[in-house]
């Protein structure tokens, strides 16, 4: 008698053998959340949104080197404005219905140093809320790609 080893030819043990299963990833992998949800969703969804556009006003409107940006402008209206921007722009529902980012600032000759202040607030909110460092990033690479609008280069 063969050895149980060759029994089978090589063809009937491969066929025999069930077909490996790759793991899959569980919603609480951090690679799997990155690539299947948005960052809105990431960073909490609306309530997360909504705190960090009140905590970065609060910021921002008590920053003397940009808060005369904001001296004419009813700011319930602009908190909701950007509550809908960061919501689209982070991929969540899109309710946003504003202006361009160009056209929207282009009243209001915003320079560089303007620019990193609010990026500095942006960043700062973030962290002040607890949002993962690789959130952050992702969320000022988002701001990033719309600077030489918002400077209306």
């Amino acid at each position: 008698m063969r050895p149980p080893s060759t029994l089978l030819s090589t063809t009937d043990r491969w066929d025999r053998t069930p077909p490996r299963r790759e793991p899959r990833a569980s919603p609480r992998d951090w690679s799997y959340q990155m690539a299947n949800e948005s960052l809105y969703d990431r960073i909490g969804g609306e309530a997360a949104v909504d705190a960090a556009v009140d905590v970065f006003y609060r910021k921002v409107l008590s920053d003397e080197r940009i808060a005369h940006h904001f001296e004419d402008v009813e700011m319930n209206v602009q908190r909701e404005k950007q509550k809908a921007f960061l919501t689209f722009a982070f991929g969540g529902p899109s309710r946003y219905a504003g202006s361009s980012m160009r056209h929207a600032h282009a009243r209001l000759k915003l320079s560089e140093s303007d620019f990193d202040a609010v990026m500095e607030h942006l960043g700062a909110t973030l962290q002040a809320l607890n949002v993962p460092a690789p959130l952050i990033q992702e969320a000022a690479g988002i701001a990033l790609s719309v600077k030489n609008d918002v400077l209306n280069r």
